[in-house]
């Protein structure tokens, strides 16, 4: 039998490009680094509260955490290694989410409009959705609500039957105070979130 019989030609064959084509780049990895960096340094500029709020996985806030504590250059030399290990393990996009919304209010009320107008657009096209409202947000007057939904489609009837030339849409004052009752809702069930995680923060403070 030929030696060559026994050669795994396989094992042998070069490297085709498809088998680097999911490798990303030293650059991009380099660049994914230096976002990582960043991310963690806006990370520990932030209330130890909102840290746990934002709910990261807890051995990476346990790091952050100890991170701001420590105070020796060398220590936080080597703690800011850990860390950065640790974010490569995580994803990273909805702590950056966390940071803008906190860095930036008028990105939060945007963020809370928009919510506050599909709410509008569930609880006006779907029937099921004011039950899942109901359980989300116990305390609102169901009868109320119920009863500005009905309005409100009523307007947005009566509005679709307008001609559609040298008319503008008008959906009614019902339709403009359902979207004001659940904004005022969400709001609240939102400052009752930011209370408990500032009661949370200043227990582990305790501690």
């Amino acid at each position: 039998m030929h030696p060559n019989d026994h050669f795994d030609h396989d094992a042998a064959a070069p490297a085709r490009d498809d088998d680097f084509a999911d490798r990303p780049s030293k650059t991009k990895l380099k660049q994914e680094m230096h976002d990582l960096q960043a991310l963690g340094k806006e990370l520990i500029e932030m209330p130890d509260a909102r840290l746990t709020a934002m709910g990261m996985p807890e051995f990476l806030l346990d790091a952050l955490l100890q991170l701001k504590r420590t105070r020796s250059h060398e220590g936080r030399r080597r703690q800011w290694q850990y860390v950065g290990k640790l974010m490569r393990r995580v994803d990273a996009e909805p702590l950056r989410e966390a940071v803008a919304s906190f860095k930036v209010p008028g990105a939060r009320e945007t963020l809370a409009l928009h919510t506050a107008e599909r709410w509008r657009e569930r609880l006006l096209a779907e029937d099921d959705a004011l039950t899942q409202w109901m359980s989300e947000h116990p305390d609102t007057d169901a009868q109320d609500l119920r009863t500005l939904i009905r309005n409100a489609r009523k307007d947005q009837l009566a509005a679709a039957a307008l001609p559609a030339e040298g008319t503008a849409e008008r959906k009614g004052r019902a339709y403009r105070d359902l979207f004001q009752r659940i904004k005022s809702a969400l709001e609240a069930a939102a400052k009752a979130d930011e209370l408990a995680d500032q009661d949370t923060g200043e227990e582990d403070d305790d501690e």
